[in-house]
């Protein structure tokens, strides 16, 4: 089965059940999902074990202000001890690099924008996909190199699309062409207020990447790569123009606006794909059949 079949085999994995399980009557119990069983929770909803902050002005581990925190059961971005913003661009950042995977999160913008902060950051963020290494981030770095899923909020007015995708020191392939524009926009409608909305990103390593809004396909995009601009004070041995991003780290952004998630968590999609093995997994689409087990 090629990669693209098998990647049209886990959107309807991840989407097709929600119709199928509210169809049934009530005399017919729901089965289990089987691949709800396999995300990974990322945020363990108790503290920020297995994360590392790295904030602009600041060296790699240090959570300067307590920016990223956890209350209640969220992890939050908060920013109640900066007087200004000053362009202190904060990514935290996920122990472990990954390739082929799903990332999900759920997240809604609160309160006011931190003073000093820019306009365009009004309700944004982002989940950094395809990230540097964090201890490769220079102290005065504002963005890792990666590939961004811009998380963004309504204005009170306007459309404002979410899950758009952003490119600091890198650019993608549409359609067949090098695109170098910075972002792109989706097509998910706008969110406003502090409803909770759920993002999934599926990256297929350098091939393929897909957003995802409420369950609906609303961008995708080919060949994620080290190029462009958009990026300030980074080693130059770090960005190697032209290198296609396989794999990397998964980050969330503070950019000045206060945000909350509630969950992030990742499906894996490397694993067996040897059907008569017990852990064969149909939502696989890159073959590990080290990872094979047998009765």
């Amino acid at each position: 089965m090629s990669t693209s079949t098998r990647a049209n085999t886990v959107a309807v994995c991840l989407c097709a059940l929600v119709p199928i399980l509210s169809a049934q009557t009530a005399q017919t119990p729901a089965r289990p999902d089987p691949v709800r069983a396999e995300w990974i929770q990322l945020f363990n909803g108790k503290d920020l074990g297995g994360w590392i902050p790295k904030i602009t002005g600041y060296e790699t581990g240090e959570n300067f202000g307590n920016t990223f925190r956890v209350e209640d059961g969220v992890l939050k971005v908060s920013y109640d001890k900066y007087d200004e913003f000053k362009n202190r661009f904060g990514h935290l950042f996920y122990k472990q690099k990954f390739s082929y995977y799903v990332i999900a999160v759920e997240y809604r913008f609160i309160g006011e924008q931190v003073k000093g902060g820019p306009e365009w950051a009004y309700r944004n963020s982002g989940v950094m996909l395809h990230c540097q290494p964090p201890e490769t981030m220079k102290k005065d770095q504002d963005f890792p190199i990666s590939i961004e899923g811009q998380l963004l909020g309504g204005r009170p007015t306007g459309e404002r699309s979410t899950a758009n995708m952003c490119s600091p020191g890198t650019n993608i392939v549409i359609d067949g062409k090098l695109f170098t524009t910075h972002c792109l926009n989706s097509k998910s409608k706008t969110f406003r207020g502090d409803d909770w909305v759920r993002v999934e990103i599926e990256v297929q390593g350098s091939e393929r990447i897909v957003h995802r809004v409420e369950g609906q396909t609303v961008l995708s995009y080919e060949k994620p790569q080290i190029g462009g601009g958009s990026v300030s004070n980074f080693d130059p041995a770090v960005k190697k123009d032209g290198t296609l991003l396989e794999e990397g780290y998964i980050s969330l952004q503070s950019e000045s606006h206060p945000i909350e998630f509630r969950k992030v968590e990742l499906l894996s999609l490397v694993g067996c794909m040897d059907p008569k093995a017990v852990n064969y997994k149909i939502h696989h689409i890159k073959r590990d059949d080290s990872q094979c087990k047998y009765q």
